[in-house]
């Protein structure tokens, strides 16, 4: 189990879970991605999945909503 300033690196097709503590007033992870997170349920049934596609289609959702448009994320992409 991970704690406060730990670092943990998990190879490529690793299954684990995110648990913060009911104690815990605040949480802030930093995730370094390469590739596609895919998103299994309990019995390992596959629910879902993020990649640098739906990470920018979520961007541009977020940015139209806060009122700098769509096309705000487009400065990040080279």
């Amino acid at each position: 189990m991970a704690e406060t300033g730990f670092y943990v690196f998990e190879p490529p097709g690793e299954v684990h879970t995110l648990l913060v503590p009911e104690d815990c007033p605040e949480m802030i992870t930093f995730f370094n991605i390469t590739g596609c997170m895919i998103y299994l349920d309990e019995a390992n049934n596959h629910v879902g999945y993020e990649d640098v596609f739906t990470k920018i289609d979520m961007c541009r959702v977020h940015y139209e909503k806060v009122g700098l448009g769509g096309g705000f994320v487009d400065q990040f992409i080279r």
